[in-house]
């Protein structure tokens, strides 16, 4: 049976990704950074049938607590096959670039880039025990350089997060690098953006949940033959989901 962890687990997009491989039979351990919510979304889940899961408590800003999940796992499986890099926040407001405090930037990219940093180094040892590890970092067409500086993009004039953007730019670049150092392996690493879903972290505003996790799931068991080091956003480009850095 194929393993699984996915971080800010216990809710919204990161919970229905855990749903979703759980019907492909995967192991999943779910993490969460508040214990308790995370065991109720795994009652949720057993509650259907879905019993291969169970709760970690894995807060991605902390040094110690990551340390602390990796030796929690460690103790029950010998390889990882899959990392979902899911937990992220958003900032909050004010969200423009002359507004926001140096304290909604360190908050931002503590979590959605520091905290991507920690998770994938810390379990790095049992992905590189699988014999097809896969490494999905959530990210967002925010976080395109090149859609937002590009007038003709759509959500030009309306998606200008200027910290949560930049967080995602970041985690962007380091997506790029990471695929890069392990490119003579066996890993898939990549970029996927599962578009603006109904969640609390859009306060219920967007598409279905279950759409949003389907595209993480996508990349999470793509092939041998599949791609690595790229950014992925269906939303943005139907035809080919590749969209430009």
């Amino acid at each position: 049976m194929k393993t699984v962890l996915i971080t800010g687990a216990n809710k919204g997009i990161g919970f229905e990704t855990a749903k979703q491989l759980l019907q492909k039979e995967f192991y999943v351990f779910l993490a969460s950074r508040d214990l308790k919510k995370g065991k109720k979304a795994v009652e949720k889940l057993k509650l259907e049938g879905l019993t291969h899961v169970e709760v970690v408590q894995l807060d991605v800003t902390d040094e110690n607590s990551v340390k602390t999940a990796r030796e929690e796992i460690g103790k029950k499986i010998t390889s990882l096959d899959v990392l979902i890099n899911n937990a992220g926040v958003n900032g909050g407001s004010p969200y423009t670039a002359l507004k926001s405090s140096s304290d909604q930037f360190m908050l931002a990219f503590n979590t959605n880039v520091f905290g991507v940093a920690r998770v994938t180094q810390a379990f790095m040892d049992l992905l590189r025990k699988s014999p097809e590890p896969r490494i999905v970092n959530v990210s967002t067409s925010v976080g395109s350089l090149s859609l937002q500086s590009n007038p003709s993009w759509p959500a030009y004039d309306f998606a200008k997060y200027a910290v949560y953007g930049s967080s995602k730019a970041a985690l962007n670049m380091y997506t790029i690098h990471l695929a890069y150092e392990l490119r003579d392996t066996d890993f898939k690493v990549n970029a996927v953006c599962p578009g603006y879903t109904s969640t609390d972290f859009t306060f219920q505003n967007g598409g279905k949940v279950e759409i949003a996790g389907n595209r993480i799931v996508k990349y999470a068991l793509i092939d041998k033959d599949g791609p690595t080091g790229t950014f992925f956003s269906e939303e943005t480009n139907p035809e080919t989901s590749e969209i430009p850095w």
